[in-house]
């Protein structure tokens, strides 16, 4: 009887145990920052999911205006992932000796050349001329510099290139100008510009000019994750890409819903805005060896034109988090939703 007694215990003991934990797993939200814009609209669907109980995990998604303001924070431990520019998570990656790893490319080319005016039509056009843009140190930069040099022009001499911390100071300096003033802008921005004012034409597709001249994929943004939060917790990490991936199809399918959520986190101004936007953002979700295939080409355009560009020389193997036991995960539980 004492026997059985102390078996039934253990076992009220064991449930209690497991039920703690359960509850602590819900409870414990994945941190994840993001940028207004692009990189961030193929996240908003996670929050969608988690009320509609469709989620994996919970999730406490941060929205920033600039890149610098997440870097700090991913740093100290203050966010386990985030949604950053691909050249300056190789810069973090070798500032932080592998202290991030990247995950998944979350955005492919979004960068336009807007003009308040009709006097650009080529980049020889650019020669002598204003440029303002977002994101120094950053997609924008690099991909703006490459390509001037790519198309005959010195991007120190040939222009000035007036940089604003967010891309909706660059857009209120547009609505401001009189005439012919140009800028750099990401999408959703370029459609919102474009709403307020309708002489802003758009004369250069980045994306469109970079195939011109290169055979690699122009990678805008990418997810990057802790290292030592990736190991500590690889079920984490194969349910967050797994959710992820769900986000990012709904992204793509269901304009109207993510647009409305974009508007509701703050990632666009309105969802009008998002709706017209979103089938131009080119938002993507790639992992594994697509993504180290398509990131280190990239990598290394950047690399050849400006080494400053991703922190001084290429990152190494250990830079792509591509787990065979956490990617098998979740293409087994992509495949179990499609059925």
């Amino acid at each position: 009887m004492k026997k059985l007694t102390s078996l039934l215990l253990s076992a009220v003991l064991l449930v209690s145990m497991l039920a703690c934990g359960a509850s602590a797993k819900t409870n414990t939200k994945v941190r994840i920052a993001g940028l207004k814009g692009p990189t961030t609209m193929g996240l908003v669907n996670l929050l969608s999911m988690e009320k509609e109980g469709t989620a994996s995990l919970d999730y406490d998604l941060q929205l920033y205006g600039a890149a610098d303001e997440i870097v700090p924070k991913l740093i100290k431990g203050d966010l386990d992932m985030a949604a950053i520019p691909a050249n300056l998570a190789a810069t973090l990656y070798q500032k932080t000796n592998g202290g991030i790893q990247v995950m998944a490319v979350n955005t492919l080319g979004v960068l336009y050349v807007v003009e308040k005016g009709n006097t650009v039509h080529s980049f020889a056009d650019l020669k002598g001329r204003t440029i303002l843009s977002t994101g120094k140190g950053t997609t924008p930069e690099y991909v703006l510099r490459y390509l001037l040099r790519k198309n005959g022009l010195d991007p120190d001499r040939d222009v000035k290139i007036e940089y604003y911390s967010e891309a909706s100071e660059v857009t209120a300096q547009m609505a401001a100008a009189k005439k012919d003033a140009i800028a750099v802008l990401p999408q959703p921005y370029v459609t919102a510009a474009q709403m307020k004012d309708s002489s802003l034409r758009v004369v250069l597709d980045l994306t469109r000019e970079w195939n011109k001249v290169c055979d690699t994929q122009l990678i805008t943004g990418v997810t990057v994750v802790r290292t030592e939060y990736a190991k500590k917790n690889p079920d984490v990490i194969a349910a967050f890409l797994t959710d992820y991936q769900k986000s990012v199809k709904a992204a793509n399918e269901d304009i109207d819903g993510t647009a409305a959520l974009c508007e509701q986190v703050g990632v666009v101004a309105k969802a009008a805005i998002a709706k017209k936007a979103l089938p131009k953002c080119n938002i993507v979700y790639r992992n594994g060896e697509e993504m180290k295939k398509d990131i280190s080409a990239y990598l290394q355009v950047l690399y050849d034109a400006s080494p400053a560009s991703v922190g001084g020389r290429l990152p190494d193997d250990g830079f792509y988090y591509t787990e065979p036991s956490v990617l098998r995960k979740v293409m087994a539980a992509i495949r179990n939703s499609a059925k």
